[in-house]
């Protein structure tokens, strides 16, 4: 039986036995985020599998999984020397940690504190990257998506599922585009503001940029 923990494989997941295994025989779980790595950025090892885990000062053990790609680097130049990997993901979720850690030197944050500091962040790296993401601190779950048809999500047995695509023939809503939500224990807590940071791709930026000089 498997029952919790990280796993990282550099397999396609087609050709993952572990990956087979761990779906036949995991335990109940409060949370799972599983990610198929697209590889934009940084090569492709085990060190730049998702998630990332990292500990904060208080102890509280944080995960990511990050869809997308950050363009907008600058902020993240100093936190490279700390990566074990070499993806911009694992540098903007050690800037994340950096961030929640100066704001909470004396106390930990409560969880209302962490989703204000969390939609923070998120609004600010959005604009001009692609911010499709997850984060999960052991009570919230955090999802975000700033690029629309991207992630789909539908209710069941008690909590939500959340996947790019839908994963069977049921109806499946879209995930609000450009807006921080988090659950707790299978339903939402928090709701953020929706903010203007939507990505447009490249391809989808010509396309519009055609048809309006037709």
């Amino acid at each position: 039986m498997y029952s919790g923990g990280c796993v990282k494989e550099r397999l396609k997941a087609s050709k993952s036995k572990k990956l087979a295994e761990i779906l036949e025989n995991i335990t109940p779980q409060k949370a799972v985020l599983g990610h198929i790595r697209y590889a934009t950025v940084g090569k492709i090892c085990t060190l730049n599998c998702h998630p990332f885990t990292v500990q904060d000062n208080w102890g509280r053990q944080w995960t990511l999984i990050h869809n997308g790609t950050i363009y907008t680097s600058g902020r993240l130049v100093h936190t490279y020397k700390d990566r074990l990997g070499d993806t911009d993901s694992e540098a903007m979720f050690l800037l994340l940690m950096e961030t929640l850690n100066a704001r909470q030197t004396k106390n930990p944050l409560s969880a209302k504190q962490r989703f204000s500091l969390i939609d923070r962040f998120v609004c600010e790296m959005s604009y001009r990257n692609k911010l499709n993401l997850m984060i999960y601190d052991g009570e919230l779950l955090y999802v975000h998506k700033n690029m629309e048809d991207t992630m789909k999500y539908r209710k069941y047995k008690g909590g939500y599922i959340f996947a790019t695509q839908p994963l069977d023939s049921q109806i499946w809503l879209d995930v609000p585009t450009a807006q921080l939500l988090a659950y707790k224990d299978g339903e939402l807590a928090f709701e953020g503001e929706k903010h203007g940071g939507i990505f447009v791709s490249k391809l989808q930026y010509i396309t519009v940029t055609d048809a309006m000089n037709i």
